[in-house]
């Protein structure tokens, strides 16, 4: 086979064992539905990438795409009066259906939710294969063809086979280095987490709601975070922290355990240099931050330890330390019976949620002026790392925020809750 897997994708491919591990799209198309002409459309781009006759060898870490033609088929649903509204459940019902795990596999599904005038297009996909990135490109090629747009002008061909993580380690050794230092203190850190309790570890299912931020409350985020000298993720961390506290009032009187952790996924693609820039594969890590968000403390104040605990890590570019991690975690695991897969990470590396952060408008190019898509939604599936994950998707001057979630430890009432005070908290600063 052509291609060796990353690290981060053999990662992928071992939590899938356990649970489907996968990620949804969707984005509203501002033309009426005709599902045979996008099927081919969706046929022809897959086709002219190369993205099709997939085969994997998860023992081997190898992968190839063999080419050959696309089949398609598109899950239609009717939108009805509340065409969101379907397309969550859509996106729940895909999250938790497994892809092939071996073999010639297909990793894409496609749904599309008829609003008349318009409609919604998802497309669900085995996440070892590409991150959010090229799937939004993705996206936009398949929108483009379907709408018949004028072919956007010549870029670098896609590189299916793209170099592993090894290049990273040679071209960033010494922040590894340097990393290796920041274990002793992550493993302290987790020390003091507090562990969300899985109430069946062995129940994988993830459920699914999703909220909006409009433009004024958006520009607000932006507007306070650089008043308060930090980045709107940093703020959106301590505001997912603030929110997640109530559910956990106990770690308040335990005597170890007594933080909050929560992580962010880190694009690292450009750490890799130009080799990896138009790769399909996805190029990840991530970094945790972590604190005890007493009950009376100001949001600016929590904000402010969150900043100085994220400008530590990018500084050092100690989020590549988790990579070391995950190869050792790689290594206990063929070690490691089936019920302790599923406690691994929960006692080892506790967390209670994690954001993964996406901005859609640089990567939807302009052809005939409509800058970004109408709508863009995004949910990924929460695997064995963390139980709930946050995808927050921006286009232009919205985000929309999915949250996927594992019904073991989260209730949907008490998501609810977490969403709705993520919103009054962003609302507060707006007014």
């Amino acid at each position: 086979m052509k291609g060796k897997l990353n690290l981060f994708q053999a990662t992928m491919l071992r939590w899938r064992e356990l649970h489907p591990y996968s990620a949804v799209h969707v984005v509203r198309v501002a033309q009426p539905l005709d599902a045979a002409r996008l099927e081919r459309a969706i046929d022809e781009h897959l086709e002219q990438l190369g993205l099709t006759g997939l085969r994997v060898d998860r023992h081997r870490r190898r992968y190839e795409w063999a080419g050959g033609p696309a089949a398609t088929h598109i899950r239609v649903l009717p939108g009805g009066r509340e065409p969101l509204a379907v397309v969550c459940r859509e996106i729940e019902r895909e999250l938790n259906i497994a892809f092939a795990a071996n073999g010639r596999v297909d990793p894409f599904r496609f749904f599309a939710v008829d609003d008349g005038p318009s409609f919604h297009l998802g497309v669900a996909y085995d996440h070892f294969v590409g991150a959010g990135d090229s799937m939004v490109s993705l996206l936009r090629g398949f929108v483009g063809r379907y709408a018949d747009e004028p072919a956007p002008a010549a870029s670098a061909p896609l590189r299916l086979y793209a170099p592993t993580y090894a290049r990273l380690f040679r071209r960033q050794l010494w922040p590894f280095l340097k990393g290796l230092t920041s274990l002793p203190g992550l493993a302290r850190n987790c020390r003091r987490s507090f562990r969300p309790r899985y109430a069946a570890p062995d129940d994988g299912y993830n459920a699914f709601v999703h909220f909006r931020v409009n433009p004024p409350e958006h520009a607000a985020l932006t507007r306070i975070a650089t008043a308060w000298d930090a980045t709107p993720q940093d703020l959106m961390l301590a505001i997912l922290l603030k929110a997640l506290s109530p559910l956990a009032p106990q770690r308040w009187r335990a005597p170890k355990r007594n933080e909050l952790a929560v992580a962010s996924i880190v694009n690292v693609r450009r750490d890799l240099g130009a080799e990896a820039e138009n790769a399909f594969a996805p190029y990840l890590a991530s970094f945790r931050v972590s604190h005890p968000v007493p009950d009376d403390m100001g949001l600016r104040d929590l904000v402010a330890a969150v900043s100085a605990q994220t400008n530590r890590i990018k500084r050092g570019k100690l989020y590549l330390q988790t990579l070391l991690a995950l190869g050792v975690s790689g290594f206990e695991w063929r070690f490691l019976s089936a019920k302790r897969r599923q406690r691994f990470f929960a006692k080892h590396y506790p967390l209670c949620a994690g954001i993964t952060p996406l901005s859609v408008s640089p990567l939807w190019p302009t052809v005939r002026g409509d800058a970004t898509p109408i709508e863009y939604l995004r949910a990924v599936s929460t695997g064995p790392l963390a139980p709930m994950i946050v995808a927050l998707t921006t286009t232009g001057d919205v985000v929309h925020a999915g949250v996927s979630f594992r019904t073991t430890v989260f209730g949907r009432e008490a998501v609810d809750g977490i969403a709705a005070a993520m919103l009054r908290s962003i609302r507060t600063l707006w007014r």
